[in-house]
């Protein structure tokens, strides 16, 4: 797929690729695929889109950059007695999290020690079954967040705009 796509963008002439939204924006190898074949990427850098890509590795990258994050463990957790020594540190309703999730998959709540087992086991089952990877973590369940994006663009040559802020929980 990759292969055929860089094949007609050659062919054509063109210089840069914009690839949508969702499978190919997400997809650090058609990134790297791009830089390869000497057409500009329109998006984010391959390593962005790879530290993205991992919700624990994100995590981790906002903390260190001091940008604040919901409490949580930003490792991944090994095991349900891992989780409830963290619980305990987070406090209840706790959202153990697939790593490679989104969308809603992966995503299980426990309101109490008593669910944490099953809400650990129910999210590394569904990270495996939708994403191939049962790695989970933890983060405090928000019962009503908003989910706000300020898309920034920005070229090689240092030139840097927003397109303003939206508002994805509506």
């Amino acid at each position: 797929k990759v292969e055929k796509i860089l094949e007609v963008a050659s062919k054509s002439g063109a210089e840069a690729i914009h690839p949508g939204y969702g499978f190919l924006a997400e997809n650090a190898p058609f990134a790297q695929a791009c830089e390869k074949a000497k057409i500009t990427f329109i998006g984010p850098p391959a390593k962005a889109i790879e530290a993205m890509g991992s919700k624990t590795r994100s995590r981790e990258l906002m903390d260190k950059a001091g940008v604040p994050i919901v409490p949580g463990a930003s490792s991944p957790v090994e095991s349900v007695d891992d989780a409830l020594k963290i619980a305990r540190d987070i406090g209840y309703p706790i959202a153990v999290k697939a790593a490679g999730g989104g969308g809603g998959k992966g995503l299980r709540v426990a309101v109490d020690e008593e669910n944490l087992s099953d809400a650990f086991e129910g999210a590394a089952r569904e990270g495996e079954k939708f994403f191939s990877d049962a790695t989970v973590y933890l983060e405090r369940y928000l019962p009503n967040p908003r989910h706000v994006e300020v898309q920034v663009l920005g070229d090689a040559k240092g030139n840097v705009i927003h397109l303003g802020e939206r508002d994805c929980s509506v």
